[in-house]
């Protein structure tokens, strides 16, 4: 199928920016939020988590099912349910109503992001397939930094409520976008992996030596991302009493840092290779967390401490995951999707789960968050240190 590589770059990032959205949009808003349901702000920052589950078996169960029966009836169901349970949130009045439609709203928002990569897949190769991602990166990178500031607005203008209408319009924007613009991009012809087939490409994946070792530092960095991420509310908002309006100043920094570590990635990739480069990250990672623990112990965690440090720990992504990706897919390039899929499926699984144990426990203190972001740090280095194979000297040359 030839499509043009602007048009169709436009649409998938249009989708593709619908998850963060998600996740980000409402973090300014998750203290007045709280208070609406009755409920304290850590337990409130949960919903990041359910969200992230969600969308961890969106991406699995979904991904695998567009491939039997297409692109689009996968695509738009996903968008239906998203808008549908986005609308739901609004008439959210306890704990418990929030985190159920959250979870469904995220199995919504999976299987419409799980086809982004593959709808280009389908459609193109080569430099146009690298130019459509690259796009696709941009949005990824633009949408968290746009998002908690879209979120404040609409904050305030009416409420809390507004942010989740505001992705229920998006969704709807994106179901009438998609499903009149771009046609259906699976070949039909080829054959589709049967359920057995999948889980055992899932399996081959996962007894893969190497292959663990570079899941395990893309899961394990993001995990310590969403440590802080979860965190970010009362960090900014409660504990160091900035106004709902200076949040996405301060959080969009973290989003600008990644976006140059991807540059500094680019140009480090002349000269070296994508294995020395990740564990450059790695470590630069590990030396940011334990200097917010160090700084936590010594009661100086100043705004002016811990924000540089944490920019340094959130800025390695840029270093971490694509080097990672890249790494992991020279193993499996036949099985390209499904490695992905389930790379996607546990790299959202433990940043739920770091979100969990920042917000479980209702500790009113940085000790949760910096902990969490130092043992990411450490599962991540041991992880590849110990699962994967040390980076020649000449690798590069």
């Amino acid at each position: 199928m030839k499509l043009n590589p602007r048009r169709v770059a436009l649409l998938v990032a249009a989708n593709t920016a619908l998850a963060p959205f998600a996740i980000d949009a409402y973090l300014p808003a998750i203290g007045i939020l709280a208070e609406s349901i009755n409920a304290s702000i850590h337990h409130t920052e949960l919903s990041i988590s359910m969200f992230l589950f969600g969308f961890a078996l969106g991406q699995l169960c979904f991904g695998p099912l567009s491939d039997r029966v297409g692109r689009k009836p996968v695509l738009l169901s996903g968008l239906v349910v998203f808008m549908l349970a986005s609308l739901a949130i609004t008439t959210a009045d306890s704990l418990t109503s929030l985190l159920v439609w959250r979870f469904v709203q995220a199995l919504g928002g999976g299987a419409c992001v799980v086809n982004s990569a593959a709808i280009v897949r389908d459609c193109f190769s080569g430099r146009e397939a690298a130019r459509v991602m690259s796009t696709m990166a941009m949005i990824m990178m633009l949408a968290p930094l746009v998002a908690p500031a879209v979120g404040s607005l609409l904050l305030h203008i009416a409420g809390w409520w507004l942010i989740f209408v505001f992705l229920a319009v998006y969704a709807g924007f994106l179901l009438w976008l998609l499903g009149t613009r771009l046609p259906e991009t699976r070949d039909t012809s080829l054959p589709a992996a049967s359920p057995r087939q999948v889980i055992r490409n899932y399996a081959s994946v996962l007894r893969h030596k190497e292959g663990m070792g570079y899941i395990c530092a893309v899961a394990a960095s993001f995990a310590g991302l969403f440590a802080f991420v979860t965190a970010s509310p009362f960090l900014y908002l409660d504990y160091y009493s900035l106004s709902p309006g200076v949040y996405p100043l301060v959080f969009g920094v973290n989003v600008v840092v990644i976006a140059l570590s991807n540059r500094i990635n680019i140009h480090l990739l002349r000269k070296r290779s994508p294995q020395q480069n990740l564990r450059l990250g790695l470590t630069i990672q590990l030396v940011a967390a334990l200097g917010l623990v160090l700084a936590t112990a010594l009661n100086v965690a100043s705004l002016y401490v811990v924000v540089p440090l944490v920019m340094m720990f959130t800025g390695m992504i840029g270093l971490i995951t694509p080097n990672a990706i890249s790494s992991l897919l020279d193993y499996f390039g036949h099985i390209s999707a499904t490695a992905t899929a389930l790379l996607g499926g546990i790299q959202f699984s433990c940043g739920a789960l770091a979100g969990v144990l920042v917000g479980l426990f209702q500790v009113e203190h940085l000790w949760p968050m910096v902990l969490t972001m130092l043992g990411a740090a450490l599962l991540g280095n041991i992880g590849v240190r110990v699962l994967t194979q040390a980076p020649r000297v000449d690798e590069a040359l």
